[in-house]
């Protein structure tokens, strides 16, 4: 008996023992790599972002963005003291042969090029609005903006600056003369000539509340038509201005309401297809005041191939370098 409880004793101790113990690390084998790679791909794929949304609410359909690219969202950046006057710190260096700009602002970076040939008192402006899913860091560097400013070649100072990442963030420039004035503090001098304003997916959400200025020429949409449609109706038909505006509206995504939104002008030019140079462009639609693209490039590919922004900055009043 007093065998029997002994060994039943030491018969627990053991297995108390394994249980409390970590289990060894498995050197993984060629087939378990598969097999983990297979059930990787097996799970549910994440949802897709939502569509960018306009700060007011608008009664036209909104598109869904098909592609789903979304980064981990902006840390939240540091508060710079910022007294509306004092000269704003930047970093100057040189990209894709050209100066380029870095300004702090307390609402974000604001990225500057101009290319080495570059002459003011022919030059005009282009300003640059990124989608969500970045910042005006990220698209700078992933887009290479810089490299696609200057296959462009045209005279401009060309601007990036910060825009919304998503849905939860607020319009960081309302009001374009706000950011003017920020390039003026940071010790740079705008062009006296023409202004495009080019702005791709949720940068709708900016480039709307700019249509009204003085300044600016032209604008393009980038597969950017999820709303805002009010807005650059006033810009091309109702407002002050307006006879001496054009507007380019690019969709591959935002196929349908872009086309609902052209639809509504008689005098609207309609091509399906971006030419691979500006020579593809026949001389009406160069000169059109409302054009309309469809892209055979999808919504991401439309700011990264390096097809479509060169182009189109070609078929604007800036001049040639």
């Amino acid at each position: 008996m007093t065998s029997t409880l002994a060994a039943l004793f030491v018969l627990l101790s053991s297995s108390l023992a394994l249980a409390g113990d970590p289990m060894p690390e498995e050197t993984p084998s060629a087939a378990s790599d598969e097999a983990g790679t297979a059930g990787e791909n097996a799970a549910p794929a994440p949802a897709p972002p939502p569509a960018p949304v306009a700060d007011a609410p608008v009664t036209s359909t909104r598109a869904r963005l098909t592609t789903s690219t979304a980064t981990t969202p902006r840390a939240i950046r540091p508060r710079i003291k910022d007294d509306g006057e004092s000269r704003l710190e930047k970093k100057e260096d040189t990209v894709a042969g050209g100066t380029h700009w870095r300004i702090k602002t307390a609402q974000g970076a604001v990225h500057v090029w101009i290319p080495a040939d570059y002459d003011r008192e022919t030059a005009g402006t282009v300003v640059y609005v990124h989608g969500y899913w970045t910042d005006a860091d990220g698209a700078w560097k992933n887009y290479e903006l810089a490299r696609q400013f200057r296959m462009s070649k045209q005279n401009a100072m060309f601007i990036v600056p910060d825009a919304p990442s998503s849905n939860d963030e607020s319009v960081q420039w309302p009001a374009l003369t706000d950011l003017r004035r920020a390039i003026a503090r940071g010790n740079i001098k705008l062009p006296d000539g023409p202004t495009i304003v080019m702005g791709h997916s949720g940068a709708f959400r900016t480039v709307m509340q700019w249509v009204d200025h003085r300044a600016v020429d032209q604008i393009i949409l980038l597969d950017a038509m999820y709303a805002g449609e009010r807005a650059f109706d006033d810009f091309i038909k109702s407002g002050k201005r307006a006879d001496d505006h054009k507007l380019i509206v690019v969709a591959a995504s935002t196929e349908q309401g872009s086309r609902a939104f052209v639809n509504k002008y008689k005098f609207a030019v309609a091509r399906e297809k971006m030419p691979s140079d500006v020579g593809g462009f026949s001389k009406r639609e160069r000169g059109a005041k409302l054009l309309y693209i469809r892209s055979q490039y999808e919504h991401m590919s439309i700011v990264t191939s390096k097809k479509v922004i060169p182009v189109l900055l070609r078929v604007t009043p800036l001049k040639a370098l």
